[in-house]
């Protein structure tokens, strides 16, 4: 792949949410976007650095507690801190996983950064809403077995699916072809106030993102007949908080004066949790 086949003109999620977290690998129309995007929506600053605090409790909880020795990462984004491979990997050295993002830029970072052994690990480029060139493809075919529990990981992504895409079939896809005990992880941006959520979903629409803002409750639809594992669907942050897990790296100083907005005003939450197959 070359420099001409990334899109660098056009923000997109995967690298805003790496700059987020402290990450290097963007544009500056990445950083201008999000910089012209917090001071109406702070609260997003929060709720990235949230989410990605939950993976590393949902990964360890599905590795030590639930047994679940291979993942499947739907839009995973830039590689950063903690990513799903290695906190699996911390806990149990066999686990596998493979990575799915849409925006070819993760596949060439990912080949660059991360330290991956190819007999547990993979990166695919492709559409999470295609699920089954994602089931199909020979790389998922490889590592993941179908025999097994699996847990796949909707993390952060959520609000890319608009309900024209049928999100109930693409999150259930690999779940319900999954043996029991298999689990799926999710987590999406919610409000009940809806004036603030349309505007947000015609921010990120302009800006070339497809986004759909939901309520808890829309969200609670979409995952209805998997058992939740407690606590529930809850604000991310709520979810199993430990205060001596593995720290994020630093956010980038030019948005520093958003941390703590979501305390602020919990209008904005990220919302969700793990569920299991029964």
């Amino acid at each position: 792949m070359t420099h001409d086949d990334i899109p660098d003109g056009i923000p997109t999620s995967a690298r805003v949410y790496g700059w987020y977290l402290g990450g290097k690998d963007n544009y500056e129309i990445d950083r201008r976007f999000a910089m012209a995007t917090l001071p109406d929506f702070p609260e997003g600053l929060d709720i990235t650095r949230a989410n990605r605090l939950f993976l590393y409790r949902a990964v360890r909880h599905l590795v030590r507690e639930a047994g679940i020795r291979q993942f499947v990462d739907m839009g995973c984004g830039m590689p950063a801190d903690a990513n799903v491979h290695e906190v699996a990997q911390r806990f149990a050295p066999d686990a596998r996983v493979v990575y799915v993002d849409v925006d070819p830029i993760v596949l060439v970072h990912a080949r660059a950064l991360l330290v991956m052994d190819s007999s547990t690990t993979a990166v695919i480029t492709a559409d999470m809403r295609d699920q089954d060139a994602i089931l199909n493809h020979d790389e998922t075919r490889r590592l993941i077995d179908f025999g097994e529990p699996v847990a796949v990981l909707f993390l952060s992504v959520g609000h890319h699916l608009h309900d024209r895409d049928d999100p109930r079939r693409i999150l259930r896809a690999i779940i319900d072809r999954a043996v029991p005990g298999s689990h799926l992880a999710f987590s999406q941006v919610v409000t009940d106030d809806a004036a603030r959520g349309a505007d947000l979903q015609a921010r990120m629409t302009d800006a070339g993102i497809p986004w759909q803002t939901r309520t808890r409750a829309e969200v609670d639809a979409l995952l209805d007949g998997l058992v939740p594992v407690p606590p529930g669907l809850v604000d991310v942050a709520d979810w199993r908080p430990d205060p001596d897990q593995p720290p994020l790296p630093r956010a980038p100083a030019e948005v520093e004066r958003f941390l703590g907005a979501s305390e602020r005003n919990r209008d904005f939450r990220e919302y969700g949790g793990l569920l299991h197959k029964p």
